[in-house]
C-alpha cells in the first residue's frame, strides 16, 4: 500500500530541510577560514558570499526562465530583504572571526523567540502566556551562553543577537511579502539587494579604515574556491529551503533548524579546535527546548483552529 502523497512530501520535506541545515554551517566555516587563514575581511568576505550567489544562480535562472526572474511585484520590498539579510550575515561573520562557531549560532538561536514576539506585536498573532514564557526562558538560555563569551569577547559577543533581529525582519518581510512574488524571483532580488548592499558597506567602511571591512581579493587559488564554494552553498542551500517549506508545512520544519548545531560544533571542533564548554550545552540545551516547545505550541494552536473549522462545517452543513 503506497504512502498517503501529503505524508510522502512531509518526508521529503523533512528530509531535504535536513541536509540543508547541516550544509549550510559549511558556509560559516569557510567565512571564518577566510578570516583566520586568508586574512580577508569579514565585509568582504559577506560581499562575495552575495556576490558569488548571485553569479552561481542567475545564469540558471535566465536559461530557464529569461527576464521573468527578476520580474518582481514588489520589488523594493525585495531588494530591502536582501538588505536585511546582508546585514544579518556580516554581523554573523564578523561574529564567527572572533568567537567560537557553536557560540554564534547557540546565541542566535534566540531568533525564534524574536520572530514570535515579532509576530504578537505587529501582526495582532495569539501568543499565550506559555509561549512567552518560553521566549523568556530561551532568552536566559542565550545569557548563559553569552555571559562566559562577553568576558572574553566583549560586545562582539552580542554580535549575534543583532544578527538574529536584523534575520527576524527579513522573515518578518516574507510574511508582508506573502505570495506576491515567488520564491525563484524573491531568492534572486535579495541576492541582489545583498550584493549592493555590501559593496556600499564596504565602500564605507574601508573608507574609515574599519579592519572588518577592509578591501581584498582571494589570497590563494584556495581561497577563490572556497568563495566560489561560499556562494554557491548559500544560493542552493536556500533554494533547498524554499523546496522544504513547498513540500510541508512551517510547523513541521522549523525544529530542523537545530540541526545547525551539529556540523557547526563539527566544524568548529575539526577546523578550529573550538568545543563549547559544559556550561554553554546546558545554554544551547535550553535555547533549542525552548524554541522546540514555542513550535510545538504553534503546531497544536493550528490543529486545533483547524479540528474548530471542521466542526463548524459539519455544523453548518447538517443545518
Amino acid at each position: 500500500m503506497s504512502e498517503h502523497p501529503a505524508h510522502q512530501n512531509s518526508l521529503q520535506g523533512m528530509a531535504i530541510m535536513s541536509g540543508a541545515m547541516l550544509i549550510l554551517p559549511v558556509m560559516d566555516a569557510i567565512a571564518k577560514y577566510m578570516a583566520t587563514f586568508e586574512a580577508m575581511s569579514p565585509g568582504q568576505v559577506t560581499f562575495y558570499r552575495f556576490f558569488f550567489q548571485v553569479a552561481c544562480t542567475l545564469p540558471i535562472l535566465f536559461a530557464l526562465f529569461g527576464l521573468k526572474a527578476l520580474s518582481a511585484r514588489r520589488p523594493w520590498m525585495n531588494l530591502l530583504r536582501g538588505v536585511l539579510h546582508g546585514g544579518a550575515s556580516l554581523l554573523f561573520f564578523v561574529a564567527v572571526k572572533y568567537m567560537p562557531l557553536a557560540d554564534v549560532f547557540a546565541i542566535y538561536f534566540v531568533e525564534p523567540f524574536m520572530l514570535t514576539a515579532m509576530s504578537a506585536l505587529f501582526l495582532g498573532e495569539k501568543v499565550g502566556w506559555r509561549r512567552w514564557m518560553a521566549i523568556v526562558v530561551g532568552f536566559g538560555g542565550a545569557m548563559i551562553v553569552i555571559q562566559p563569551s562577553y568576558e572574553i569577547f566583549g560586545l562582539k559577543a552580542l554580535l549575534p543577537v543583532a544578527c538574529a533581529f536584523l534575520f527576524s525582519l527579513y522573515l518578518f518581510l516574507n510574511r508582508a511579502i506573502g505570495e506576491a512574488d515567488s520564491p525563484l524571483t524573491m531568492q534572486t532580488m535579495a541576492g541582489i539587494g545583498g550584493t549592493l548592499f555590501m559593496a556600499a558597506a564596504l565602500l564605507v567602511g574601508s573608507s574609515s579604515g574599519n579592519a572588518d571591512f577592509s578591501v581584498s581579493l582571494p589570497a590563494s587559488g584556495l581561497g577563490l574556491v572556497l568563495l566560489l564554494a561560499l556562494g554557491s552553498i548559500s544560493g542552493y542551500a536556500h533554494m533547498l529551503i524554499v523546496r522544504a517549506f513547498r513540500l510541508a508545512p512551517l510547523s513541521l520544519l522549523a525544529p530542523f533548524q537545530y540541526f545547525e548545531i551539529i556540523s557547526a560544533t563539527v566544524l568548529g571542533y575539526a577546523l578550529f579546535n573550538d568545543f563549547p564548554s559544559f556550561s554553554k550545552w546546558i545554554g544551547i540545551a535550553i535555547i533549542v527546548a525552548s524554541g522546540l516547545f514555542i513550535i510545538w505550541r504553534e503546531r497544536l494552536q493550528a490543529q486545533s483552529l483547524k479540528s474548530s473549522s471542521t466542526r463548524e462545517y459539519r455544523i453548518n452543513s447538517s443545518s
